[in-house]
């Protein structure tokens, strides 16, 4: 998909897959894209991705029909518009927990290249752009999606307000601070964490806003999640999907050879990547 039709698909509802990549790897593209995906998910808020590399896989799986989606290391715009010069088909903004971040994030996505005191007055409707202007804008912005994580108590709070915030294309919810900010840390399966969830999803279904969830941590779960209304499904990593098959595997050689498997090495908990 290219970033006007997973924006499409987003807000009509429709269930569109994505996971997280890690790998740098130049082999890594073409392989991915033979997995049948709608998206990558590339995370510079965890992962060592530096500018330029970030730029390069931007093409690569954007070449490849898979519309690359960034999440910026924070919620600041000229991050946002640094990852769209590099060719993210969309932006994800981290740990938001008010409308003025959305805001903000919507004027470097739909409203770039403008900026300063205009965009300012844009954005909080004091100023009308020119058509001619309006109409340049929207060509820049065509297929470039603006999407928020809910991550918080705060965020949950001022979900309606969030939510009211024009152009916005979906919420993604991190599982992992969520339940941190809930008390209940990586309990996923907690009444606390699954209602909250499940307000997150009802409420950005109303509006015809795509959301979802970054796991890694049990398909089982975001299928459920999915018959919730759930469409924005990034699941696991190529490093959580690599090590998961490489320990299988070694774990059945060993079983069937009469050796005894050994512990897993120590992972890091959470949502790490």
């Amino acid at each position: 998909m290219n970033g006007i039709q997973l924006q499409a698909a987003l807000r009509s509802g429709r269930r569109v897959y994505g996971t997280c990549i890690v790998s740098t790897s130049p082999k890594w593209p073409g392989m991915i894209a033979s997995s049948g995906l709608d998206f990558v998910f590339l995370d510079t808020e965890h992962i060592p991705i530096d500018r330029a590399q970030l730029a390069w896989m931007c093409s690569a799986y954007g070449a490849l029909n898979l519309a690359p989606i960034v999440r910026v290391p924070e919620p600041d715009p000229y991050l946002a518009c640094m990852a769209l010069d590099g060719g993210a088909a969309g932006v994800v903004f981290p740990y938001v927990e008010s409308p003025d971040q959305v805001s903000a994030l919507r004027g470097a996505v739909k409203f770039r290249p403008l900026k300063g005191r205009r965009l300012r007055n844009k954005l909080d409707g004091k100023e009308e752009l020119e058509p001619e202007l309006a109409e340049y804008l929207a060509g820049w912005a065509s297929g470039r999606l603006m999407i928020v994580n809910i991550e918080s108590i705060p965020a949950l709070e001022a979900l309606d307000e969030i939510l009211a915030v024009p152009d916005l294309d979906a919420l993604l919810i991190g599982p992992h601070d969520l339940s941190l900010n809930l008390g209940v840390p990586e309990q996923y399966s907690h009444p606390k964490f699954k209602q909250a969830v499940s307000t997150i999803i009802r409420k950005a279904r109303a509006k015809k806003v795509g959301v979802g969830l970054h796991f890694s941590f049990g398909i089982d779960a975001e299928i459920e999640w999915a018959k919730e209304g759930a469409n924005f499904i990034i699941h696991s990593s190529d490093f959580f999907l690599t090590k998961d098959a490489l320990g299988a595997d070694l774990r059945k050689f060993k079983t069937e050879l009469g050796e005894r498997p050994e512990s897993p090495g120590v992972s890091t908990p959470g949502e790490a990547i």
